[in-house]
């Protein structure tokens, strides 16, 4: 299920069959059947369902979405695709647990309902935010998947111990040049190494063999790969440049 009237994931599930496969991708060098994920700003499921099925049966995905009627599509798609491994939470990640206001958007007219961001005053919509390190996971956190239009600082702020702990691969959108600094910053600072990966959203070797690309436009989805430094880096034989600075601008070259 999806929005028709969603410009970019609806529009490409519609058109493609997919969406943004090329970060699913590099997901599949990184997670393993077993592991603990964590989808963060899971929106409809489009990628909460392949990371569900890459973790399998011996692992749990934990998915986030705070938008209620995208969440609700989100429990949906689970239950269409008859995943038993992954809870979902209508809430928001932060940096300390409250309130936050979600926009409403009209589903009816043509929009980007993933660029939703939430506030801390008043809006037609109010749910809780919850940090990562207040939850128990009932395993070691593997894998932790980061889109949330801005707000990811304050997500990792509240994952501080548990990234501490467990070590997982993170896996953060990082497409507003204004927070780039400071975000690169903060992942560093917990002694990870970083790199970009940036992929176009068009594939041309698509689900549904559709080789235009006449409304995604060449839009790259810029993100970054987190690995802690004493870890073993494998990314399966895909190159990555590895983002040395706070002050690294790749990705900012790019439009999304």
């Amino acid at each position: 299920m999806y929005y028709a009237n969603d410009v970019y994931i609806g529009g490409s599930l519609d058109r493609y069959g997919e969406y943004s496969e090329g970060e699913i991708d590099l997901w599949r060098r990184l997670v393993r059947p077993g592991m603990t994920v964590l989808d963060v700003g899971a929106n409809i499921g489009c990628f909460t369902v392949p990371l569900s099925r890459i973790v399998g049966d011996s692992g749990r995905v934990v998915a986030f979405e705070p938008q209620r009627q995208v969440y609700q599509m989100l429990v949906g798609n689970l239950a269409l695709n008859e995943i038993a491994n992954t809870n979902c939470m209508n809430a928001a990640l932060g940096a300390a647990e409250r309130t936050v206001s979600v926009p409403v958007p009209d589903y009816s007219s043509i929009g980007n309902f993933g660029d939703v961001q939430i506030q801390y005053g008043q809006s037609e919509s109010v749910v809780p935010c919850l940090t990562v390190d207040a939850m128990f996971f009932g395993a070691p956190v593997h894998f932790i998947k980061i889109d949330v239009e801005g707000m990811e600082c304050d997500v990792l702020e509240g994952a501080r111990e548990t990234i501490s702990r467990d070590r997982p691969v993170v896996y953060v959108e990082n497409d507003r040049e204004g927070k780039s600094e400071e975000l690169i910053q903060k992942i560093l600072a917990f002694d990870y190494r970083l790199w970009w990966h940036l992929t176009p959203l068009f594939n041309p070797k698509n689900f549904s063999n559709d080789t235009a690309d006449d409304f995604l436009r060449n839009i790259v989805a810029i993100n970054m790969v987190g690995i802690h430094a004493s870890s073993e880096v494998e990314f399966g034989g895909v190159t990555l440049k590895e983002i040395k600075s706070p002050q690294d601008k790749s990705g900012a070259r790019l439009t999304h």
